[in-house]
């Protein structure tokens, strides 16, 4: 069948069943809009979880991140499934112990203070947003390559599915929607998986064929790839380039950052007692290694069918795939010595970040792009995002696979955006309205304003889709740095600690937050050309910075809080009740 009727069919049928779900559970209280009436089963709350945490970021980027940076983009694997594991020990069931609706809730009742709960707000918002925009994003691009629309029609469409399941269902909606939606991203992961590691190793399961020989050759795929990789001028594909103490410093910061995260921490709150937060998290663990033990199987498969299928190729007579994804502008070809061949090897093919395409086609039939061309031998720009979601193409895998892969793509980014948007209105309706300037409303009130902030977060959340700002695509990198060093540090000793007193609280996440993001802006926007190791404090990567803003961090409350007056007895007695045992 035609891979447009079959992407239409899938994706219709699997969106027809979130919507379906979220008109079944429609929530019809607060308790069920913010936390699904605390009764839900520990293995569905499981995998809602994995597919909350497992966004486009884990989905498409970070294979993607890996195929490119080989060694070093093993910081994100061991940084993201670090912080769930962080997560699921430190913070998880004690605060659902804690028995309240959000993370800035729990934040101003431990703190007993207006103003932590509203720093721990704008937090919140700050990180939940870098990544929605994200999502939308990605939202228009899987719905402009696989259905042919525009990308902006996209985005639209996708926040017209967020819209009906958040809004109407709240949490209880979203975690049986994100329930069918990890069976489909799972699927549609591990299907093209299994397919390429037989073709190339003939082994079915992609995480032995990760360590395996070449299909007919006497030589491992590792092995297989350095050497393809070194003829063509790059690293080593097993090697690292980066220093021990920024790949610990950003592994550091993806763990805390992570586990500071307040749309995962939430899910939490949703299961009836505190042992089954403790199981949930153990069969989330399960789910989500699924995939990220699979994704530096498809990371080393997709490099090598990508260089196999292209490099000294001529362009009249490259494979479809490369000319379908140069359509919507995210792989480029600039014919720099004009002999009609493409070459790739190490460096940006273009002076700029991205290329801006023309309308007119070169000798060769290729797009022409307008970007002068850098100085050196790449000619091939490739967009880092598309190697999972091209992997079946360049495979030449049949098109109900290629399908399936757009459907669990777009569920991996539906099931994260949602749940964002779900604390974003949370915090808005329940921290700021009810618990800040209006606490006179009642339950029905309350759930109005939980509507009505989500409905606005969706529309704010697809304006940054269609019209994304230069920033955003840079700051989702960091929000991970800035959730460590403000969200992560109050929660580990609102805990841990009963000597941590509100003045230390609030001083600690603004301190933290303040010098995270203004290392973070100096080298990325007011600097950028001083970002190198040269310049870097201790040589600490702007994405690495946020373990030493969680370390001041942790200083300034330690510090601030001792020398203030301590909490009163009825706080100490709250974190003495929040430790003990059930």
């Amino acid at each position: 069948m035609d891979l447009q009727f079959l992407t239409y069919l899938i994706a219709g049928a699997s969106f027809a069943l979130y919507i379906g779900i979220a008109l079944w559970s429609k929530a019809s209280s607060t308790n069920e809009f913010y936390i699904a009436g605390g009764g839900v089963h520990p293995v569905a709350n499981g995998m809602a979880t994995a597919a909350d945490w497992m966004s486009a970021a884990s989905f498409i980027s970070m294979a993607g991140i890996i195929s490119f940076m080989g060694r070093d983009g093993a910081v994100y694997l061991m940084g993201w499934t670090g912080g769930y594991v962080l997560l699921a020990l430190l913070l998880a069931p004690y605060l659902r112990k804690f028995g309240k609706y959000t993370v800035p809730d729990f934040i101003g009742e431990r703190y007993y203070s207006k103003i932590a709960r509203f720093v721990a707000v704008l937090c919140l918002i700050f990180v939940s947003f870098t990544y929605i925009a994200g999502q939308m994003r990605g939202v228009g691009i899987v719905f402009s390559r696989f259905l042919e629309v525009d990308i902006n029609t996209g985005v639209i469409v996708g926040m017209v599915i967020v819209f009906i399941y958040a809004v109407l269902g709240g949490m209880k909606g979203i975690t049986y929607t994100q329930v069918a939606q990890y069976c489909v991203l799972i699927f549609a992961y591990m299907v093209p998986a299994i397919f390429i590691s037989i073709l190339i190793t003939g082994n079915p399961v992609p995480q032995l064929g990760f360590g395996s020989k070449i299909l007919n050759e006497d030589i491992y795929l590792l092995d297989k790839l350095n050497l393809v990789l070194n003829d063509l001028g790059f690293n080593d594909y097993t090697e690292s380039i980066r220093s021990k103490i920024d790949v610990f410093c950003i592994t550091a910061a993806l763990m805390a950052g992570t586990a500071g995260l307040p749309h995962v921490i939430v899910r939490f709150f949703t299961v009836p007692r505190v042992r089954d937060a403790r199981t949930s998290a153990g069969w989330a663990l399960m789910f989500i290694a699924i995939l990220y033990t699979t994704a530096p199987a498809v990371s080393s498969f997709s490099r090598l069918n990508f260089i196999d299928t292209i490099h000294n190729s001529e362009y009249q007579t490259t494979p479809q795939w490369f000319k379908n994804w140069e359509n919507i502008g995210l792989i480029s070809w600039s014919d720099k010595n004009n002999d009609g061949i493409i070459q790739y090897g190490p460096g940006k093919a273009l002076e700029n970040t991205k290329p801006i395409f023309s309308n007119q086609r070169g000798e060769s039939g290729e797009r022409v792009v307008l970007n002068k061309p850098s100085d050196n031998n790449n000619e091939i720009y490739i967009d880092r995002d598309i190697m999972v979601l091209a992997n079946p193409e360049i495979a030449a895998l049949p098109n109900w696979v290629i399908a399936l892969v757009a459907a669990g793509a777009l569920a991996a980014a539906l099931s994260t955006a949602a749940g964002l948007l779900l604390v974003i209105s949370s915090a808005i309706s329940h921290d700021l309205m009810k618990k800040i300037f209006r606490p006179s409303i009642n339950d029905k009130q309350e759930l109005f304003y939980a509507r009505l902030s989500a409905a606005i977060a969706i529309a704010i959340a697809g304006i940054f889709g269609i019209y994304p700002p230069a920033f955003v695509a840079q700051v989702v990198a960091f929000a991970f740095g800035l959730a460590a060093s403000s969200i992560f540090p109050v929660l580990i000793m609102g805990i841990f600690s009963k000597r941590i007193n509100s003045v230390g609280a609030i001083s600690g996440m603004v301190s933290g937050l303040i010098f995270t993001l203004s290392y973070i802006v100096f080298f990325k926007f007011i600097s950028p050309e001083l970002n190198s190791p040269d310049h870097w404090i201790l040589g600490i990567s702007p994405e690495g910075i946020g373990v030493v803003g969680m370390l001041i961090n942790f200083f300034f409350a330690i510090i601030i809080s001792s020398i203030t007056k301590p909490p009163p007895e009825e706080i100490r007695t709250l974190v003495n009740k929040i430790r003990q045992p059930s």
